[in-house]
């Protein structure tokens, strides 16, 4: 089976973060949003995957090369000259897919049974199915409305929960067949919400919306990405955490240094090559990022390091990201927000 990752977007809303990276370079719990995707992918019996990449995207390049294999699976990234929308990008590599294929955001974070959802989609003898996620505040997102057969009834695009005919969130995960790209006009920017998916409800195509009980996240804010990070630790998402698992909530990547008298309370990842000195105060939910420094006496709580980030000396970080590189000085006391290098 094959896949399509959409990962061209500039993930505007997770500022000042995706001035440095792509929002699929983000890592959650030390490893890229993207790299998490590939292995949901790889895990449920996708073996070719096609990844469209724009802004930032020699960063991507740099990180999986234009051809890889993770996991057996073959992964290609082809650069999108110019933006072309979530449609659109599907459709310039249409030649790639001749059977049914899954199509999935780069940038959010998901634990899908990509196996079941494809059976699903087959069951139901469907051109298209999107995975759907009840929500809370449907002003966020784009919400569909399904009859008692799973056909998709309508759309309302981030309406006020009062007006909002549904509570199901559209994932951004989709199963379609290659017919369905015959509704999209090569070389055009096109969404699938907005231009394709009504374009199925006209013709009367045989479309369905699938419910089920995974996580989803599209990390659309800061305060999202820091949640992605706890629920990860917290295990409530079911992805990969890299290093050894050493008690109920701690894990420890290759190489990483940790001082004895280090103090350590709550969910923690200390990624590869990172170093935790004498005193240093790790509480809540924290990711200490590959190569990061956290310097002596230093205090950190419910926070997020990039790799490469440093710590100085008895400095106090409290809901915070560090940035890729970024020097907290000695002593410094900081409460929220990002901390992004400026170039």
């Amino acid at each position: 089976m094959k896949a399509m990752a959409l990962a061209a977007g500039k993930g505007t809303r997770l500022f000042p973060l995706t001035g440095e990276i792509p929002k699929p370079l983000a890592p959650v719990v030390d490893t890229p949003i993207i790299g998490h995707i590939f292995g949901l992918l790889a895990r449920h019996g996708v073996d070719e995957v096609h990844v469209n990449v724009h802004y930032l995207a020699d960063a991507l390049l740099e990180a999986y090369g234009e051809e890889s294999r993770i996991n057996g699976m073959k992964v290609q990234l082809s650069r999108e000259d110019e933006l072309l929308g979530t449609a659109g990008g599907v459709r310039r590599l249409a030649e790639r897919f001749d059977d049914t294929f899954v199509v999935v955001s780069g940038d959010a974070l998901t634990d899908i049974d990509i196996g079941e959802l494809v059976r699903f989609h087959k069951e139901k003898g469907a051109l298209a199915t999107i995975a759907l996620r009840w929500v809370y505040d449907t002003s966020e997102f784009g919400v569909v409305e399904i009859d008692e057969d799973s056909g998709i009834l309508g759309f309302q695009e981030k309406p006020d929960p009062e007006e909002a005919i549904s509570t199901l969130a559209n994932t951004g995960i989709y199963v379609l067949e290659p017919r369905a790209l015959d509704y999209v006009p090569a070389e055009t920017f096109f969404d699938f919400a907005k231009d394709v998916f009504p374009k199925f409800l006209e013709n009367g195509e045989r479309f369905v919306g699938y419910q089920g009980d995974f996580y989803w996240s599209d990390i659309g804010t800061l305060e999202a990405y820091r949640q992605a990070q706890y629920d990860v630790l917290s295990g409530k998402v079911g992805v990969e955490i890299p290093g050894e698992k050493r008690g109920e909530s701690l894990w420890v990547g290759e190489d990483a240094q940790i001082h004895p008298a280090a103090n350590i309370e709550g969910h923690v990842l200390v990624g590869r090559d990172a170093v935790v000195g004498r005193g240093v105060t790790l509480s809540g939910d924290v990711t200490i990022g590959t190569d990061c420094w956290v310097r002596p006496d230093a205090t950190i709580k419910r926070s997020i390091l990039l790799p490469g980030s440093m710590v100085g000396d008895g400095a106090y970080l409290e809901d915070c990201i560090v940035g890729h590189g970024y020097n907290v000085r000695p002593g410094e006391t900081i409460r929220g927000g990002a901390l992004i290098r400026r170039s």
